[in-house]
């Protein structure tokens, strides 16, 4: 076969010191390894389209499609390992050395890489600093406008057995650049305005002004970071938390139109180019607690916190709101917005000018006035309720509390046929009954979940969850994952902060036997949203995509956490019985499916294995693990 000549991004890396640990604690070493592989390193390469051609003991050859992706590779690595590295003894830490570099390579039949590309990046690895990535000019070329940290320029250097001098250039992960632009944002689409277009507005743009000379190396949908927590040591500039909105009302029956506020805050929030916005169900777990800026800023690594009261008094609205710097506690900006309900959006120009006034800048110009409006406030309100009860179902999964938040967005939608938010929680409440089997013959539950989430997304493209509703009924119902995953991507496009299109994107990826890339989107769910109460989901889906890895001890200990989390269903304990059959530890094997069994008596090989068509593992696990076949 002839040799083929491409030109590639190729990225080196290596453990420093790693003979050294090896020889210290060979057993300990090689597992910290192996697990970094598993959860990290693997599922992060995976995540930015990379191919690890050559495995070199404790480091690897990858091979990228652009410097960018590379880049982006690199960091999410370093970064994650400065975190885990927090508190162990300096001659116990596991540290990288990443080289990459844009050159000509040769790929020989069996897909192996070779050529002075390969040459240079495992040069430029040798050089770096612990911690650190070496570019060669060529690579730092590509990438060169976009970075958002200290760049050192090393100047024409000699590398090893290459003949000519390679400028390069070293990247000092977690100290940031001085006064240095990173990516220039692309032109935004205008959004459809909604009842809280003009607070969002000014909130906006007051931070699009405080953090608009700081972008981050990521495309329009952000690259998945395999971490628990945000990974970077310093919070990124745009990376915030909407505290839930405080009801002044005086009537708890009004704290439905609070967290409304908080919620539309959030989605609308997120949709700022590269921000990072803490999802609306962490950030609930703070309702009505006292507020310390700087610890919750420190807890959720975000640079700005969000907060502020409500106060609804017959057709009048007062909003008050302040952000707050989370590393200093000091209150940036603070406004106060009054108007009747039916009139909101003559707030847009008094926002404005407010701020304008308040910051001496041109923030922004007032939008044009748009034709949508709220067409009945009972239809919106009903709605509100509705989604304040079926988030619920996240917790608490009951086929009441399903039925109740379906009652309340079926009257909203007998007032407005056209209210986008009550047809997409329609259709998320008939994708739960599907999930759960309360299902009932005569129900077209096509048009209910597929039918409505579309009507709604033609109505509002900008809200997440029918995207959510619909790519999870095909994935995961339908077992169609190529529709459920464009369904979930079509949602994060507009709406890249959103945890759930994340956690949805990932139960498509499982589906389709994608585990690798599975993991790195449930992963990047829980970062979104460390705190939220559907964590024992995702715990769940996680252990699922490391059952397709093969990696069992890992689902074991995902398993256990999503059941101390409360997710003590049938499916949880199906999968904890599978992993520890397919660790042939039989005993704990067989108590789990006898916790299974309680919970649903008619469970069986086959009504599991139907589930994951394309994880034959769990078919292979139940049975050895005792349980019945049909």
């Amino acid at each position: 076969m002839a040799e083929t000549r491409k030109i590639a991004a190729i990225l080196a890396a290596d453990v420093v010191g790693f003979s050294r640990m090896e020889s210290a604690d060979e057993d300990r070493t090689l597992a910290r390894l192996r697990a970094l592989r598993a959860d990290l390193i693997d599922p992060t390469i995976d995540g930015q389209n990379g191919h690890v051609f050559k495995r070199t003991g404790d480091g690897a050859l990858v091979e990228f499609r652009s410097v960018v992706e590379a880049v982006r590779c690199a960091i999410t690595i370093q970064n994650a390992m400065i975190e885990r590295n927090v508190g162990t003894p300096a001659d116990q830490r596991i540290e990288f050395r990443i080289g990459i570099h844009l050159g000509d390579v040769v790929e020989e039949s069996d897909g192996d890489l070779m050529g002075d590309g390969v040459n240079i990046a495992a040069r430029l690895e040798g050089i770096a600093e612990p911690g650190a990535i070496c570019l060669s000019e060529d690579a730092y070329r590509q990438v060169s406008g976009r970075l958002d940290m200290e760049v050192t320029d090393l100047g024409p250097t000699q590398l090893k057995n290459i003949a000519r001098p390679i400028r390069t250039y070293s990247l000092q992960v977690g100290v940031r650049a001085v006064a240095k632009a990173a990516i220039e944002p692309k032109p935004s689409e205008p959004m459809k305005r909604s009842i809280l277009a003009p607070l969002v507005a000014g909130i906006v743009a007051v931070l699009l002004i405080m953090g608009g000379t700081w972008y981050f190396l990521a495309g329009n949908r952000p690259a998945p970071v395999v971490a628990y927590a945000p990974a970077s040591p310093e919070p990124a500039r745009l990376s915030l938390v909407v505290l839930p909105f405080t009801n002044l009302s005086g009537d708890p029956d009004q704290d439905y139109f609070a967290d409304g506020i908080t919620e539309n805050l959030t989605t609308d929030l997120s949709r700022i180019r590269n921000s990072f916005v803490i999802a609306r169900n962490t950030a609930f777990t703070f309702k009505g607690k006292a507020i310390d800026a700087k610890e919750i800023g420190k807890e959720l690594g975000v640079h700005y916190v969000l907060e502020g009261s409500v106060q609804r008094d017959r057709g009048r609205l007062r909003v008050n709101v302040q952000l707050i710097d989370a590393q200093s506690g000091a209150h940036i900006w603070a406004d106060r917005f009054e108007e009747d309900v039916v009139d909101l959006f003559k707030l847009q120009d008094q926002v404005v000018a407010r701020l304008t006034n308040s910051l001496g800048n041109e923030l922004v110009k007032a939008e044009a006035r748009g034709d949508r409006r709220i067409a009945n406030l009972d239809a919106f309100d009903l709605t509100m309720r509705g989604r304040a009860l079926s988030f619920e179902t996240t917790r608490r999964a009951t086929r009441e509390n399903n039925n109740a938040a379906r009652a309340l967005f079926e009257q909203a939608l007998a007032i407005n046929p056209e209210e986008a938010g009550a047809l997409a929680g329609d259709a998320r409440t008939y994708m739960i009954d599907r999930v759960y089997d309360w299902t009932n013959p005569d129900i077209d539950y096509d048009a209910k979940i597929v039918g409505q989430a579309d009507r709604s997304i033609a109505i509002d493209p900008n809200d997440p969850l029918p995207y959510f509703a619909k790519s999870f009924y095909l994935s995961f119902v339908l077992h169609r994952p190529e529709e459920g995953l464009r369904a979930a991507d079509a949602g994060l496009a507009l709406n890249p902060g959103s945890a759930f299109l994340y956690y949805a994107s990932g139960m498509g990826k499982i589906q389709a036997g994608m585990f690798a890339q599975a993991k790195s989107d449930i992963l990047h769910a829980i970062q979104l949203s460390p705190r939220d109460p559907g964590l024992g989901l995702w715990l769940f889906a996680l252990a699922s995509s490391d059952i397709g890895l093969g990696h069992f001890d890992d689902a074991i200990d995902e398993c256990h956490r999503a059941i101390d989390a409360g997710l003590q269903t049938f499916p949880a304990y199906a999968i904890l019985a599978t992993a520890y059959a397919m660790t042939n530890r039989m005993d704990e094997a067989k108590a789990a499916v006898v916790e299974a069994q309680k919970l649903n008596p008619k469970l069986t090989v086959k009504n599991i294995a139907e589930r994951y068509p394309k994880t034959p593992a769990v078919a292979e696990g139940l049975r050895k693990a005792g349980l019945r076949e049909e």
